[in-house]
């Protein structure tokens, strides 16, 4: 009998349970670590059954742990997720030190093992470990003999990348117009107003074949459109307003002068990159090093926004699935909610509904579940809590409110949140049904990767002998819409020096009359060669008419 199977087998029910059963019931109170229990395991109790035969799945499933109740480990009640509920998303809570980042790379690892991709945004530089084998110790030996584990050290496949390649990694860039509006006025902070102008300045682009590859492309058209010439192109659809496009241009200034510039631009990162499968069947862990950014929180959350909205745009409907595509792990999700716009909101909410049917599952990480809103959580079927502080009455409410969140329980859910230890967490996940488990406290497996980052050397030799290295390490400033406006510039100046013939008298005056009589600047731009093959383009140079997702991001057919 595997490990696998015998750990289905000690969750199967009392028949299963190698110890008799109970006839006392254990009164449920805090869950506590405890020192697991000499000689034969504890008796399995009525209510203990109960929570046990609501994880015994029959299918493929991640093992979290072994059950925490009445301050006891119960290695023979394990604690797991259907690997087919991956994709009904999930919530990763807790306060900070309390074991959530090992939660991720332990669900990461038996994800990668089973064939699944994932996707890790690294906010503190301390995932890159789950590339390299563990290493044992009295702490994880203690762990694995609690939980009833066979601890071997592995090491999974990975990819290393890094926004615009500030850090160890491949860089990830966005084009500007794939970007798209929406997501780009959260970066820069722009009103409603502001941010509707804005997509104002992306529709002409987009109309005009513009491609706004990066920051100075937009930065061209906005100055153009407020230009004596360019005013006029948007009267038609309300205008541009040179206040509006000051705050604009401010904002883009101090955006580049953060250091931004490098995110935005070419070769534009392929989020296809992220489904890959290892040679040898197990699934990439894609791993999206975020050090070099945590003082922009605004610019790494928004960013992982756009590769979640990338993905929706580009997958297929697949319904459910035995196993998912991609689980992706949105890390310091709070802060993608932060001062987030209505609609912002609601179109987040209708990607985390949707993007199931494509396959892809997506968890939150954050501190409390209040962090996330209402309609958000709604859609969040797998919970893994780990423990909350109660300091202060802010904290309290904060705890109330989690416990609020959770099925009902027999567990007294306030006492067991403020007294789980590092590497505990309540679990409740959905079964192979779609219906909730039962709540239980649970002491979580140790992960059989390396529990920290991984030498610098050594991931910058891994980013190096990457085939990814090749196609997107080099940046490429290739003609675009600052070189596009430049060039009918040039051709417009031309166009008035040729029609300028100076003269006197009569001359003087039919010159001025002819000077008079002929198209405006605008006119001139329009009609010079290069907005004419610019015409003539939009149908292979920038992949036939643009579409945009609720985010308004934007990609090529590929």
């Amino acid at each position: 009998m595997t490990d696998s199977e015998a750990r289905r087998a000690g969750t199967a029910g009392p028949e299963a349970s190698e110890a008799p059963e109970a006839s006392e019931v254990a009164t449920p109170g805090p869950v506590a670590p405890g020192p697991v229990a000499s000689g034969a395991a504890p008796a399995l109790t009525p209510q203990v059954l109960e929570i046990a035969s609501g994880y015994a799945f029959p299918g493929p499933a991640l093992d979290l742990g072994a059950l925490l109740w009445d301050g006891r480990c119960l290695p023979d009640a394990q604690i797991r997720i259907p690997l087919g509920m991956l994709n009904r998303h999930g919530l990763v809570a807790g306060a900070t030190g309390t074991g959530k980042t090992k939660t991720l790379q332990l669900v990461a690892e038996q994800l990668s093992a089973q064939g699944v991709p994932v996707f890790l945004a690294d906010v503190k530089g301390d995932v890159s470990g789950i590339s390299a084998p563990g290493q044992v110790n009295d702490k994880v030996r203690a762990r694995a003999s609690e939980v009833r584990q066979e601890w071997t050290p592995a090491g999974f496949p990975c990819e290393f990348y890094a926004l615009g390649g500030m850090g160890h990694g491949i860089p990830v860039r966005a084009t500007v117009t794939s970007f798209g509006p929406v997501l780009l006025s959260k970066v820069l902070r722009l009103n409603q107003t502001q941010e509707q102008s804005l997509g104002l300045i992306f529709h002409y682009a987009d109309q005009k074949g513009l491609e706004l590859v990066d920051l100075k492309d937009l930065r061209a058209v906005v100055t153009f459109l407020t230009s004596d010439e360019g005013r006029s192109e948007l009267k038609g659809i309300g205008g541009l307003s040179t206040a509006t496009a000051g705050v604009i241009l401010r904002s883009l200034t101090a955006f580049e002068a953060q250091g931004m510039s490098p995110f935005f631009g070419e070769p534009e990162f392929d989020t296809n990159e992220l489904l890959k499968v290892a040679a040898d069947g197990r699934g990439t862990v894609s791993i999206l090093e975020l050090p070099a950014v945590q003082d922009k929180p605004q610019l790494f959350s928004t960013f992982l926004m756009w590769l979640l909205a990338d993905l929706f745009h580009d997958l297929p409907e697949v319904g459910d699935l035995d196993k998912p595509k991609l689980v992706f792990f949105f890390d310091e999700a709070h802060l993608l909610f932060d001062d987030a716009s209505r609609a912002f909101l609601d179109s987040i909410t209708q990607t985390v509904r949707l993007i199931r049917s494509k396959g892809v599952g997506i968890f939150f990480v954050t501190q409390t579940p209040k962090d996330v809103p209402a309609d958000v959580l709604a859609q969040l079927g797998n919970r893994v809590q780990h423990a909350l502080r109660a300091f202060t009455p802010d904290d309290q409410k904060a705890l109330k409110a989690t416990v609020k969140t959770f099925p009902d329980s027999p567990y007294d859910l306030e006492e067991v949140l403020t007294a789980l230890g590092t590497g505990e967490a309540v679990v409740t996940v959905l079964s192979e049904k779609g219906a909730p488990t039962p709540v239980a406290a649970t002491r979580l497996r140790a992960p059989e990767s390396l529990m920290g980052p991984v030498d610098p050397a050594v991931l910058d030799r891994a980013v190096e002998q990457s085939p990814l290295h090749a196609r997107y390490a080099l940046a490429v400033d290739r003609e675009s819409a600052y070189e596009k406006l430049r060039a009918a510039d040039a051709d417009a100046d031309a166009a008035r020096e040729a029609g300028a013939k100076p003269g006197k008298g009569a001359g003087g005056g039919r010159a001025r009359k002819a000077e008079e009589e002929d198209p405006s600047v605008v006119q001139q731009v329009m009609g010079s060669g290069v907005f004419k093959s610019l015409a003539r383009s939009l149908g292979t140079q920038i992949g036939r008419e643009i579409t945009r997702s609720v985010f308004g991001t934007a990609r090529r057919r590929r």
